[in-house]
């Protein structure tokens, strides 16, 4: 198969990357609103089942977590691959880190089996029946890891030869039929809390066994090569590193707001979950960077792929320059939908202005480090990561802290951690190092 494999429109058209983006996008949101559904449907069950439910879950995210480091690390090999006219490589690409989900999630399922009690006491604290309840979710809802990460894997390799149909389907049916279980299982079938944790593992197995049925499709050698695994293994490193330096920032940032009072922590919450909202968006344009920079690279057009990156670059600030028009209008109103408490509501004001100045950093910084994810470039992105939030990020926070600057320190040092990555990353793109061409 030639260059032919990639053909279509070029690759540097908006509708090459809003076609990569829109579907990426649907699957994204996909997992948060079902949690919401899941929710609202625990949260009828009364106060405790919803604490445990919020416990239980916060661990499940980060074993999520564990599953975006390994489908951007794939979407990147995988692409490059693809580009170069190999589809069948690219495929292949997906084979191992296939292997290497389903053993992680294998291993993460058992050892839940023993670590969530002692996990979810550590998270609560005193309060030894949401501890319990907690644990109890935790214990079934894992049972789904292998199928969780399965899919993270098959949205990789799906992503890296750019089809973006299938993985739409396979997430969408699964969280459906999730959402449609939840309410029967939780409260017709009497499983209460357990319901819900069994609705979720079966989405996440049927989810993850769609996707395996896929790659059986393709018809390629399914046998583990312990060499390639080995080096997927160094590219989820890095950025399992880049991430674990984000987690580590916005753990202090909670942290030290929770000390500036009860009003302070609420406001921080309601402005760095909008916050969130406006990454899970721009993120879509990321991982279709990812799979675009990988396959021009890959075909060998470095001119191609710089050319994407400033595009991408220019539509990821453009978005982010909506969000903060929408956020500039929206100001009077936003937090008010969120909280009546009056404290609250003046606290969020007051750093709502840091909100909507970090939106066009953050769109231009999310694309081009999907851009440098996608060149297989995640070593100079974990350490500018690391480099950002120890330079900046948490010596703003724990400055904050220290002197009494409320709220406005710890956005400043966002602010301060997206506007040091901007500039790191403004400057590699310039220098061009990244764009090295071939399969991999």
């Amino acid at each position: 198969m030639g260059a032919s494999a990639v053909a279509g429109p070029p690759v540097t058209s908006a509708r090459r990357i809003a076609g990569l983006a829109l579907p990426a996008l649907v699957v994204l949101a996909a997992e948060p609103l079902y949690v919401l559904v899941d929710t609202v449907v625990v949260g009828h069950l009364g106060g405790l089942p919803l604490a445990a439910l919020a416990v239980g879950g916060t661990v499940l995210t980060l074993i999520a977590w564990l599953g975006t480091v390994l489908a951007y690390g794939t979407t990147g090999r995988s692409a490059r691959r693809f580009g170069a006219g190999d589809r069948a490589a690219a495929v292949a690409e997906g084979v191992q880190a296939s292997w290497l989900a389903g053993a992680v999630g294998l291993i993460v399922a058992l050892a839940m089996q023993v670590a969530a009690g002692p996990l979810a006491r550590t998270l609560v604290g005193s309060d030894g029946e949401v501890a319990d309840a907690a644990a109890q979710w935790l214990r079934v809802a894992v049972l789904g890891a292998p199928g969780l990460l399965l899919a993270a894997a098959g949205n990789g390799w799906l992503r890296g030869i750019q089809d973006t149909r299938r993985p739409l389907w396979f997430v969408l049916g699964p969280n459906l039929l999730s959402a449609l279980l939840c309410p029967l299982l939780v409260y017709p079938a009497g499983l209460g809390l357990v319901g819900s944790a069994v609705a979720n593992a079966l989405a996440q197995t049927l989810g993850g066994g769609l996707f395996v049925a896929a790659l059986v499709a393709e018809r390629v050698a399914l046998r583990p090569r312990p060499q390639v695994i080995r080096q997927q293994l160094v590219l989820g490193r890095d950025l399992l590193i880049r991430g674990v330096a984000f987690q580590a920032s916005f753990l202090s940032a909670i942290a030290v707001a929770a000390r500036f009072g009860v009003a302070a922590v609420g406001a921080h919450q309601i402005v760095v979950q909008l916050w969130f909202f406006t990454v899970l968006l721009l993120d879509a344009l990321a991982i279709a960077a990812q799979a675009l920079v990988g396959a021009a690279l890959g075909a060998g057009d470095a001119a191609g792929a710089r050319a994407l990156a400033r595009r991408l670059g220019l539509l990821g600030g453009l978005c982010g320059l909506a969000f903060a028009v929408l956020s500039t209008v929206g100001a009077g109103l936003v937090p008010t939908l969120f909280s009546s408490d009056p404290q609250v509501r003046e606290q969020a004001a007051a750093i709502w202005p840091w909100f909507v100045v970090i939106q066009p950093i953050g769109g231009v910084v999310f694309a081009l480090d999907g851009v440098l994810i996608g060149a297989g470039d995640v070593r100079y992105l974990r350490n500018l990561a690391v480099l950002a939030a120890l330079g900046g990020f948490l010596p703003a926070v724990w400055l904050s802290y220290a002197f009494d600057l409320g709220l406005g320190g710890i956005w400043a040092g966002l602010t301060l951690f997206v506007a040091i990555r901007l500039v790191a990353l403004l400057l590699r793109l310039r220098s061009g190092r990244w764009a090295v061409t071939g399969p991999g």
